[in-house]
């Protein structure tokens, strides 16, 4: 099998045997203008919070982050000190260390990434649900 780059001929083969297929075949011949559509479509968001709970992010409310994250198509990221992460991802948001009083900025980016940022500010606004 031969690796193609974005320069050869979108009809030739892609690979040798019974399971060629052809560039054009697999949908590789517009490729660059399918990339400007979606990145013309997509909004980016971004918002500082301040963790207002008394234990800071911990597994459950990185559970209810996930939770709520998980509803949107948009990619969710919170940084903090430097360190950013997947809002998706439960594990990666408790090796951030977010204990009471932490300030971190969560950004979204996708077609509906202004309303993915007003369910999270819900629950920061609401404590997660602790006092």
């Amino acid at each position: 099998m031969r690796l193609k780059n974005s320069f050869d001929d979108p009809y030739e083969l892609t690979s040798t045997g019974p399971c060629a297929k052809r560039r054009r075949d697999l949908g590789f011949e517009n490729e660059m203008s399918v990339q400007s559509n979606v990145a013309e479509k997509m909004d980016v968001v971004e918002r500082e919070f301040i963790v207002g709970n008394k234990l800071g992010i911990h597994a459950r409310v990185a559970a209810q982050i996930v939770k709520v994250a998980n509803q949107f198509q948009s990619d969710i990221w919170i940084l903090k000190s430097g360190n950013k992460v997947n809002g998706k991802s439960i594990l990666d948001l408790l090796t951030l260390v977010c204990p009471h009083g932490s300030t971190v900025n969560v950004s979204a980016c996708g077609p509906d990434a202004s309303d993915a940022l007003k369910a999270l500010a819900i629950l920061f606004q609401t404590k997660f649900g602790e006092m």
